[in-house]
């Protein structure tokens, strides 16, 4: 879970040229897919800005995905779902901790039923994706997750994306937005602004902001590392009720999330990422220059729509504390009615519709 800090290349042989470059079926996508039709498809390419209004979708109605794709892209070999046709607009969509791709499970067909091709990856440490050599570094720094999305992008001969995401994955659609925007047509940011730097978290903050962040300090130690990977089921499913305490999921949800975390990786790119914000865990020289960047607390300029749930109960900034880090095109909205913090699982249509309104400024 996040909290915002206003706050050149890679290195060596694994770098990447920065410059280069089935899936749900059932009866819900059918029925989006017929109310829609072709109107829908038509408006994902208009260049309109009106709000897209897309049908009410009951959260959950879309439970899996078809078998997902492989491909090697950069450090990784990257397990992710793909839906729509494939010469649609490109959206990718970006989990965060402790959930995977599962949180768009009704986002995406929404977003396919109207033209756009949807990509959905398992980020490092989660699912089906995989290091490619064991002697890689299980690295969770932030610019390393936003390269990552970058060598997928190459991989799959993806110019240009709209970026989604929340949590760790907001995040990481926020680097690429901020250091990139060439790659990047428009964002979508659960909680906005969420880039910082380990030199700007050495700032401590009041009691009560603390406490919110006790598994980050839990993570600091060993009994922390060894706690999460033993307990890692129970571990996520009670950040799951503090995050989103208003959000009645059943286990059956949970537990297609949870398999996620029995990726080999899983623990030490979640420890890593934590301990490295705090500055007790060494990033790569290779992405030095890349946070240096990242430390100054760039401006986004691609259009944006910033979202937040009211029942938000992981720590997170509020929208005027972020809103001059953007200097494009924006729109805030914050969703009522008991939304957590797994925004596009808990309020799907909401997010899609974030999705195509953004796509049209």
């Amino acid at each position: 879970m996040e909290k915002s800090i206003v706050a050149g290349p890679v290195d060596g042989s694994e770098a990447i040229d920065l410059r280069r470059r089935r899936f749900f079926g059932t009866a819900a996508m059918t029925f989006v897919a017929a109310q829609i039709g072709l109107i829908g498809a038509a408006a994902a390419q208009s260049g309109t800005t009106k709000p897209a209004k897309l049908p009410a979708i009951k959260p959950g109605t879309n439970t899996s995905f078809a078998s997902l794709k492989q491909i090697d892209a950069g450090l990784l070999n990257v397990g992710y779902a793909e839906a729509g046709p494939a010469s649609g607009p490109v959206v990718l969509l970006l989990h965060g901790w402790p959930y995977d791709i599962h949180s768009y499970a009704d986002v995406a067909p929404l977003l396919a039923s109207q033209g756009y091709r949807v990509i959905v990856p398992h980020l490092r440490g989660y699912g089906t994706t995989r290091f490619l050599s064991g002697d890689t570094i299980r690295n969770g720094q932030q610019s390393a997750l936003a390269v990552d999305i970058i060598a997928l992008m190459d991989a799959l001969k993806i110019e240009k994306a709209i970026l989604a995401g929340y949590d760790w994955g907001a995040r990481t659609a926020d680097i690429v937005a901020a250091l990139w925007p060439e790659r990047c047509k428009a964002l979508v940011s659960v909680s906005g602004y969420l880039i910082g730097s380990p030199e700007a978290n050495k700032k401590p903050l009041p009691p009560k902001a603390e406490l919110a962040w006790w598994y980050q300090f839990y993570f600091a130690t060993d009994r922390g590392q060894v706690g999460y990977d033993q307990n890692r089921h129970d571990f996520a499913k009670l950040i799951w009720q503090l995050a989103s305490p208003k959000w009645r999921f059943d286990d059956a949800t949970f537990d297609r999330s949870a398999a996620s975390f029995d990726n080999p990786d899983h623990v030490a790119i979640v420890i890593h990422n934590y301990r490295w914000r705090l500055g007790l865990a060494a990033g790569e020289s290779k992405y030095d220059d890349l946070e240096k960047r990242l430390a100054a607390g760039p401006a986004i300029t691609v259009p944006t729509i910033t979202l937040e749930g009211d029942a938000n109960g992981a720590p997170h900034p509020e929208p005027a504390a972020y809103r001059g880090k953007f200097t494009g095109k924006y729109t805030h909205r914050t969703l009522t009615g008991g939304i957590g913090h797994n925004l596009p699982q808990e309020a799907p249509r909401a997010f899609a519709e974030a999705v195509i309104e953004v796509g049209g400024y």
